[in-house]
């Protein structure tokens, strides 16, 4: 069930759901409101609560639409992309072999079969820097967990439009962006860390804020650098 909130020049769409507290989220790129909901709260006490929260969204999207954008990527030679924040120049070979992914010190060298366009270029690498998330994630997974008491039943590393990552707390299941691999590698840790919490906190609460502080206190400096970086140029849907 979904209801809009009109409050003037701000739209929120309210979807309710089976959870016991209510979550704003303002969603990249242009800051669309959405919220979470009991299923038994009522609309207008709803409205009130964003009503209450309307000065950290109206920050919230101005940071989103300041943010800067990747240009968009036509996969040509001498073409910059990144690895855990390093940036190296693209060199595209077309070779009849199976595509693959390889790193110079200053080179990521993408090979395709011929006649491969951009958006099979795209998906090439898009596997490989999946693969570099999954490969990178256990390490801090058994340095993390241990640490928070917490389990993790299982990872996806897919590409996300409006998120870091996410977990369920239920499952165990965590979920991380595919670009994180394009970030510095703190980056990763801190979105890491960030869903581990949630296995025990899932709300944005004030219990969530004090289990970052207590495990990871720079977290707020961590997750203003990795707002600060450049996101994918996309056109985004949700």
């Amino acid at each position: 069930m979904r209801d809009m909130l009109d409050l003037g020049e701000l739209h929120a769409e309210v979807t309710r759901k089976a959870i016991k507290h209510v979550h704003l989220s303002v969603l990249p790129p242009s800051g669309k409101v959405r919220v979470a909901a009991p299923q038994s709260m009522a609309l207008d006490t709803i409205r009130l609560f964003v009503i209450s929260k309307l000065a950290w969204i109206r920050t919230q999207q101005r940071k989103l639409q300041t943010q800067e954008r990747e240009t968009p990527r036509e996969f040509l030679n001498k073409e910059s992309h990144y690895l855990w924040g390093k940036r190296y120049q693209l060199e595209v070979n077309h070779a009849d072999a199976a595509p693959e992914v390889s790193l110079t010190p200053r080179k990521l060298k993408l090979q395709v079969r011929p006649g491969a366009d951009p958006a099979r270029c795209e998906e090439v690498l898009d596997g490989w820097y999946r693969q570099q998330v999954h490969e990178a994630a256990p390490t801090l997974i058994a340095k993390w967990a241990p640490l928070l008491g917490v389990q993790v039943a299982r990872v996806f590393v897919q590409r996300m439009k409006t998120k870091w990552g996410s977990c369920t707390p239920e499952s165990g299941y965590i979920r991380l962006n595919t670009d994180l691999a394009k970030k510095p590698p703190e980056c990763l840790e801190y979105i890491l860390v960030h869903e581990l919490v949630h296995l025990l906190e899932p709300t944005h609460n004030e219990r969530f804020m004090a289990l970052m502080d207590l495990y990871l206190p720079h977290w707020q400096h961590l997750r203003k650098q990795l707002n600060r970086l450049p996101v994918r140029h996309e056109n985004w849907e949700y």
